[in-house]
């Protein structure tokens, strides 16, 4: 066999391979025919609630013009929304940890896939989240007081 046609053998037999197997599943997970246990406590329950991953910026974008045409300032409780109006606060609980913050949205993105939120390196620290860069999340609109 030439070396083209090992590779395109090599690279047939791995497609074929990964449609075999089901999808990953984690263990102690449900198997097939099995449903997944509900999750509730990190299913939205209100509307304009979110659950997804956040993640934080700071240092490279300190001092920057954000979307909303304010400076970003990392010591500040802010985040970027994709959609939630500048201004609108938003409680973030890290549903790891259970702890929250209130922030301001003044940027949009995130724009990575799966995430919410980008929060400001001050609103990461007090989630305890700064080590792991990103964690699971519940965002709630506040009402204006």
């Amino acid at each position: 066999m030439s070396g083209r046609a090992l590779r395109a053998a090599a690279v047939a037999l791995c497609a074929a391979a990964a449609c075999a197997h089901g999808p990953a599943r984690e263990a102690g997970g449900p198997g097939r025919g099995e449903e997944a246990p509900a999750r509730a406590a990190e299913a939205p329950a209100r509307p304009g609630e979110q659950v997804g991953l956040a993640s934080y910026y700071g240092k490279r974008h300190h001092g920057r013009r954000t979307a909303s045409g304010s400076r970003f300032d990392m010591h500040a409780m802010t985040c970027a929304h994709r959609t939630a109006p500048f201004g609108t606060r938003l409680k973030v609980t890290s549903l790891e940890s259970g702890k929250s913050v209130v922030v301001k949205v003044t940027d949009r993105g995130p724009f990575a896939g799966g995430r919410v939120v980008d929060l400001s390196y001050a609103a990461a620290r007090k989630l305890g989240m700064v080590e792991d860069g990103v964690v699971r999340v519940r965002v709630e609109p506040l009402e204006d007081d």
